[in-house]
């Protein structure tokens, strides 16, 4: 008998691998993956490419009324074996995991007509159940009734070489000094916004990956879904 569907949540700090645990727990249990962080950086993007942002300075309104223009949605990628993330068809799946748009995304994110209308988006995503979806507010306002809520988090330094390495990998001209503050900025930026601040549900286990491999991390989620699951 199959067991049944249900949605797992997964909240957490900035860089602690959270859309690479929540992708690999879709792909073990044939889950769909909704990167709700992909969705706050795709809105950051528009901003930013839109005149939205300029100056380093973000003029809210301007981006509350860009909101009605941004179509947002995710293909499958079968060379990746996971989702691309498009806005009004354009694929910006790597144009998103700039340092650039990580500067700005806890600002956008923090506006409420942004929230508004991603938190609608996630829900309907996540109606038919079979869903992880991660992110800073999924366990506590997105889907409050979800089975399964994990809280992640790792060291803050851990966090910046992990960052580093992705980066620096990627050609891009960074330092760790500054991964390392943009990583304390956005914790500070995102528990501390007035609109659905990262925190942990009552109801969420906490998983800190400091120091575990990815197998385990695995090994650790398989334990706990089957005590839910049956």
């Amino acid at each position: 008998m199959d067991k049944k569907k249900i949605i797992i949540a997964i909240d957490g700090h900035s860089s602690c691998g959270k859309s690479t645990f929540a992708k690999a727990i879709a792909a073990r249990l044939g889950y769909i993956f909704i990167d709700t962080g992909a969705m706050y950086r795709a809105v950051t993007l528009y901003a930013l490419e839109n005149g939205a942002i300029e100056m380093g300075i973000l003029d809210e309104q301007r981006i509350v009324a860009m909101l009605p223009e941004i179509d947002i949605n995710f293909r499958f990628n079968p060379q990746r074996g996971a989702s691309d993330i498009y806005v009004n068809g354009d694929l910006v799946e790597g144009k998103i995991r700039t340092i650039e748009v990580s500067n700005y995304v806890s600002q956008v994110s923090s506006v409420g007509a942004v929230r508004e209308k991603l938190v609608a988006l996630q829900q309907q995503m996540g109606l038919k159940r079979g869903v992880v979806m991660d992110g800073r507010d999924i366990g506590t306002v997105v889907f409050p009734d979800a089975e399964l809520k994990i809280y992640m988090t790792a060291d803050p330094m851990v966090r910046a070489e992990r960052r580093y390495k992705e980066l620096t990998a990627k050609g891009d001209s960074v330092t760790l000094e500054e991964i390392y503050e943009n990583v304390v900025s956005r914790d500070k930026a995102d528990m501390s916004r007035a609109i659905s601040p990262l925190r942990k549900a009552d109801d969420a286990i906490v998983l800190d990956n400091s120091h575990m491999s990815v197998e385990e991390q695995m090994e650790w989620f398989l334990a706990k879904y089957n005590a839910i699951v049956g």
